[in-house]
């Protein structure tokens, strides 16, 4: 199973490619937004982690793009945030979020506990 994780924090970004590692878990990283969608595209992970907040946009647009796209749109999207403003959360959500977590409130084993679940409903 591959896992795209779209992050621009580094230390968060080893830990939980080392947390999906352990489980078996393929992991890819990209930084920015962009560079994400791209990846999506050529990679086809089975699932995208995503941070709300990105260099050069926000997670909610790379959301709207994925799901915008017949390449993409089935890959299902968890969204990673420091942030839990409500509108941010539902527009997440609306726009085809699988789930939305916030990163100060998860374990690295949460993420992957999650992870496995949403792939189990695919």
């Amino acid at each position: 199973m591959k896992i795209l994780l779209i992050d621009d924090d580094e230390a968060l970004t080893i830990v939980f490619t080392t947390a999906l590692a352990k489980e078996g878990f393929q992991t890819s990283v990209a930084h920015l937004g962009k560079d994400g969608i791209d990846k999506v595209k050529l990679e086809k992970p089975d699932l995208v982690l995503l941070d709300q907040v990105l260099p050069d946009t926000s997670g909610n647009e790379v959301l709207k793009q994925l799901k915008g796209d017949d390449q993409t749109k089935n890959i299902p999207v968890i969204i990673l945030s420091n942030f839990s403003q409500e509108e941010l959360v539902k527009e997440a959500i609306n726009q085809g979020a699988a789930d939305y977590v916030f990163k100060y409130q998860v374990e690295p084993k949460d993420i992957v506990d999650k992870i496995k679940r949403q792939l189990n409903k695919t």
